[in-house]
């Protein structure tokens, strides 16, 4: 369930590739304080035109990468890499070339200017999670822009290489691959244009939030129990795109379900505005959320609104070989989303167990707690989690300490955009230091 290894070897050796080069510059006689400078940009623009490349959402990525939420990791910390690389670029800021003036080179370092900060403001937007989701989004979509001005003052500030050189040509190709990759991603993923197209059939309560039953009207997209998809609503002030974990797969028919749980203004707007008849967009199947299905004893453990891959899992289960657990925390029974499917399958299938933890009532759901309820031992199951990663980070630990193989606990990461650790680093700062 990590970024395969492949995929990061890619990234890896595109990065390495024009080492050769700049180690032939430096034998060269050239200023290695500016040639340092200048492979630190080139770097940030290699991994820049990749992390671009990502944004594109093409399904094969996951082929190479692993699961769509793993590549928007990928992406992430691509980004990240790319700002520390700029910053450094920037800070040793030598000169080429001695005294080159003119109107061109000066048009290339404003732009450098331009592309550091907007780099800086972008990157801090995504990696601080308390800014609103909906102006994340917005605003993201400059990125591309920020990247271009970023190439463009590569081709044209002076270099301790020709414009046509080899390593120049390898990094154009680069700077070219995410200009390309951002102009694909604006037209395609901001309005899925070209998407299949599908129309609400049912709206009904699910707990304390709202199932969207969707036929296609065309062909239906082609996604498995466990998977997401990219959703955008044909409703006024509702069109920006949104991942939707599947709460049931594509049937014969093509017809699907979308559970969505009024979290922020975006969802609750969508609670109350959408209605049998609207037509929306729809493009996945994403993720690699799927059963192993390999005999092992399951336990699946779901937090929220996180239970909507589970849900489609028992929607599409036959009768299970091995026991299954189901832990299903919420906090309050009455407001549980899809409870009474899993009741169903539970109550359907002998080798299937439902174990609700009500948080208000018994106290939120702990390792000990699952160890002990699990109608096998821990170390011979396969563990399989969606719901908050705070939830995820404490059950995997105390898991994995009970005897569970690492390797056997999986899972997706909840949200798409996520931070980069610095609240946890502040926190176990705080502890070591207090």
């Amino acid at each position: 369930m990590q970024i395969r290894p492949a995929g990061l070897l890619l990234v890896a050796v595109a990065a390495a590739a024009p080492l050769p080069w700049f180690f032939q510059l430096a034998g060269e006689a050239r200023d290695p304080v500016a040639l340092f400078s200048q492979f630190l940009g080139a770097e940030a623009l290699i991994l820049m035109g990749i992390a671009q490349f990502l944004a594109t959402r093409l399904k094969a990525l996951e082929i190479v990468f692993g699961g769509m939420d793993r590549i928007y990791v990928l992406h992430k910390w691509l980004g990240v890499t790319a700002l520390v690389l700029v910053l450094g670029h920037d800070t040793i800021d030598a000169e080429a070339a001695e005294n080159v003036e003119g109107f061109w080179t000066e048009l290339g370092e404003t732009l450098g200017e331009f592309g550091l900060y907007g780099l800086l403001a972008l990157i801090t937007l995504t990696v601080i999670t308390v800014v609103p989701y909906e102006f994340w989004r917005w605003t993201h979509r400059f990125v591309g822009l920020v990247f271009a001005m970023s190439a463009l003052h590569f081709l044209l500030v002076e270099k301790p290489f020709e414009l046509f050189s080899p390593v120049s040509l390898y990094i154009q190709a680069f700077c070219l691959l995410g200009v390309a990759s951002y102009v694909f991603a604006l037209l395609r993923n901001t309005r899925l244009t070209g998407a299949p197209a599908y129309r609400v059939t049912g709206v009904a309560d699910a707990g304390d939030a709202v199932a969207i039953d969707l036929a296609p009207v065309g062909r239906p997209v082609k996604a498995s129990p466990g998977q997401f998809a990219f959703v955008r609503f044909d409703l006024p002030g509702l069109g920006e795109v949104h991942p939707f974990t599947l709460s049931r797969a594509p049937d014969a028919d093509g017809g699907l379900t979308l559970t969505a749980k009024p979290l922020g203004d975006f969802t609750q707007d969508l609670k109350d505005q959408v209605a049998v008849g609207t037509t929306v967009r729809l493009a996945g199947g994403y993720g690699r959320f799927q059963r192993r299905d390999d005999g092992r004893p399951e336990i699946w453990i779901a937090g929220g609104v996180g239970v909507t891959p589970f849900v489609a899992w028992a929607t599409d289960m036959t009768p299970p070989r091995q026991p299954i657990d189901i832990f299903y925390s919420v906090r309050d029974r009455a407001a549980a989303p899809h409870l009474d499917l899993l009741q169903t399958t539970a109550d359907e299938f002998p080798n299937v167990r439902l174990h609700v933890v009500e948080s208000d009532v018994r106290g939120r759901l702990t390792a000990a707690g699952v160890v002990e309820a699990a109608d096998s031992p821990i170390s011979d199951c396969d563990v399989y989690f969606c719901g908050p990663p705070g939830m995820r980070d404490a059950l995997r630990l105390g898991l994995i300490d009970a005897g569970l193989p690492a390797r056997r606990f999986y899972y997706e990461h909840f949200e798409i955009r996520s931070g980069i650790g610095l609240g946890r680093l502040l926190a176990w700062a705080l502890a070591r230091f207090r």
